[in-house]
C-alpha cells in the first residue's frame, strides 16, 4: 500500500529544475543574510521595522537549514532521513511562507501607520521590549504552531518512508479543506488590501511633492514598501490563487492528478525565492540603486 502511494506523481522532467531553483535560493538567501547582517549592525533596535527585519531573518535562516535536505532529495531521488522528518521539512515550507507573510505585514502595516500619522518612526520604549516581543512570536511559533503542524501534517494516509513532500492525500479531508480555504481567502484579502494602500499612498505623495518626489526620504520608504508587496504578488499570491484549484481538484479525483500536482509543485517550490527579499533589501537601500532611479526619473521627465 505505501508503495503504491509513492511516487506516482514523481515527475523527472520537473526534478532538475527545481534541485537547480533550490540551489540559488540556498546561495541567494544566504547572501541576502549575511548582507542585511551588516547594515542592522547601523539600524535602531528599538525600531519595530527593525524588530520585524531581524525576525524575518530568523525565518530565512531556519528555513535555508531545511533546504539541503530537499536537495538531497531531489538529487538521490530517495529520502533517508526518516518520515517525522521528512513532514518537518516539508511543513517549513509552508511555515516559513506564512511567517514570511506575517513579518511582512508587520513591517507595512507600521509603515502606513508613519505616513497617516506623520510620525518619524514607532519605537519600543526600550530594547528589552523589542527582545520581549520577539521572544513572544518565537514561542508561540516553537511550543504551538510547529508542534501542531508537524503533528497533524500528513498522518492521516500510509507514506513510504523514502519517499517525501508528497502528501497531497491529506486534503481530502473536510477540515482540511476548509482550513486550506480559509487561509487562502484570508492571505488573498490582506495582500488586495495592501496593495491598494500602497497605491494610494503612492499618488497622494506624487501629488503633494510632484517632480520632487525622488528628493524626500519618506518617498523611498515607500519604495522599500513595494519590494514586499512585490514578493507577496510574485511569489505568494499565485500559489495561493493555484491552491482554490489545486484543493478542488485533489478534493474530487482519486490517486493523483499529474498535470495539478506537476504545478502545484512548481508554485510552491516559487514560495522559496523570498529568501532573496534582504539582498534586494539591501540593494534597494544603496546609493548606486537611488541614483539609476533618478537618472530613470529624470530620463522620462525630459520626455
Amino acid at each position: 500500500m505505501a508503495a503504491h502511494n509513492t511516487s506516482t506523481c514523481d515527475d523527472p522532467i520537473l526534478t532538475p529544475h527545481l534541485t537547480r531553483l533550490y540551489f540559488v535560493v540556498l546561495i541567494g538567501g544566504l547572501m541576502g543574510i549575511i548582507s542585511i547582517l551588516f547594515l542592522l549592525v547601523k539600524m535602531n533596535t528599538r525600531s519595530v521595522t527593525t524588530t520585524a527585519v531581524i525576525n524575518l531573518v530568523v525565518v530565512h535562516s531556519v528555513f535555508l537549514l531545511t533546504v539541503p535536505f530537499r536537495l538531497t532529495y531531489l538529487i538521490k531521488h530517495t529520502w533517508t532521513f526518516g518520515l517525522s522528518f521528512c513532514r518537518f521539512v516539508s511543513a517549513m515550507l509552508h511555515i516559513h511562507m506564512y511567517l514570511t507573510f506575517l513579518f511582512y505585514m508587520v513591517i507595512l502595516v507600521i509603515r502606513y501607520l508613519i505616513f497617516f500619522k506623520h510620525k518619524d518612526k514607532v519605537e519600543f520604549y526600550r530594547k528589552l521590549h523589542a527582545v520581549a516581543a520577539s521572544t513572544a512570536v518565537w514561542l508561540l511559533v516553537i511550543i504551538i504552531v510547529v508542534p501542531l503542524v508537524v503533528s497533524q501534517y500528513g498522518i492521516h494516509e500510509g507514506y513510504d518512508n523514502h519517499h517525501c513532500f508528497k502528501f497531497h492525500k491529506e486534503l481530502a479531508h473536510a477540515y482540511v479543506q476548509v482550513i486550506n480555504y480559509m487561509i487562502v481567502a484570508i492571505v488573498i484579502v490582506i495582500a488586495v488590501i495592501i496593495l491598494v494602500l500602497q497605491i494610494i499612498i503612492i499618488v497622494l505623495m506624487a501629488r503633494k511633492l510632484g517632480h520632487s518626489l525622488l528628493s524626500h526620504q519618506e518617498f523611498w520608504a515607500q519604495l522599500k514598501n513595494l519590494l514586499f508587496i512585490g514578493v507577496i504578488l510574485i511569489c505568494f499570491l499565485p500559489y495561493q490563487c493555484f491552491r482554490i484549484y489545486y484543493l478542488y481538484t485533489v478534493a474530487n479525483s482519486r490517486g493523483c492528478n499529474y498535470n495539478v500536482a506537476f504545478y502545484n509543485e512548481i508554485f510552491l517550490s516559487i514560495t522559496a525565492i523570498s529568501c532573496f527579499d534582504l539582498l534586494l533589501f539591501v540593494l534597494g537601500g544603496s546609493h548606486w540603486f537611488r541614483q539609476k532611479i533618478i537618472d530613470l526619473w529624470n530620463c522620462l521627465l525630459c520626455r
